[in-house]
């Protein structure tokens, strides 16, 4: 009779240890690694969430990199597009556009790997470039490789809707350093309003033009 109420007792010493074990752990916060958010197959082949920021712009849902020198994707509907960033580095060369549409290449030439001789040049920039559509941006930078090469004081003209200007290497000489440098004017008129920049870039030995001053 002993024997049975000691086992008795020890099932009921069991039952009772289950029932507060269950307890405690309804009371615990959900773990880390269910609250994670769940992505859809959107997202599928992007870089880590940890190195990306997830934002409203325009309308449109962009994952973005937070590293400057680096594209991200933005959704258009259902299509992922590599989006060219307005601070990057191709090889040894600085691409900043500040104003203006952003893109890869330079003119007419629609890849970084095509436009790399002239990419330099997206340092001389001018604020009027946000009152223009990608086609006239184009046309402008189409202008100044053209000039790049053309007879000291030709004015390389270009229009495009609604846009308009000319890009001019006003001066050639030598460094110290025994490279080619030329200056360079640049005048953009669209809807009445007119801006000029200048700014000297010299020729190196790979056949790529550096920005001295802008």
């Amino acid at each position: 009779m002993k024997k049975m109420t000691a086992e008795l007792r020890t099932r009921q010493i069991k039952r009772m240890g289950a029932c507060v074990l269950i307890a405690v752990l309804a009371l615990l916060p959900v773990s880390q690694a269910s609250a994670r958010p769940s992505f859809s197959q959107d997202s599928v082949g992007l870089n880590r969430v940890e190195k990306s920021e997830h934002r409203q712009e325009s309308g449109r849902d962009v994952l973005a990199e937070r590293r400057d020198d680096r594209g991200y994707k933005a959704r258009h509907g259902r299509q992922l597009v590599h989006v060219a960033p307005r601070h990057r580095r191709y090889n040894n060369i600085i691409v900043v556009r500040p104003h203006g549409h952003v893109y890869w290449g330079y003119g007419h030439h629609h890849s970084d790997a095509d436009a790399w001789k002239w990419l330099t040049f997206t340092a001389i920039s001018l604020k009027i470039l946000d009152n223009m559509n990608e086609q006239a941006q184009r046309e402008h930078e189409a202008a100044q490789i053209k000039a790049s090469s053309a007879p000291i004081g030709e004015a390389i003209t270009w229009e495009s809707d609604g846009a308009a200007g000319q890009v001019v290497a006003t001066k050639q000489g030598t460094n110290d350093s025994g490279l080619t440098c030329r200056e360079f004017q640049q005048t953009v008129t669209v809807g009445g309003e007119t801006e000029d920049a200048y700014g000297t870039a010299c020729l190196q030995a790979d056949g790529a033009w550096k920005i001295v001053s802008a």
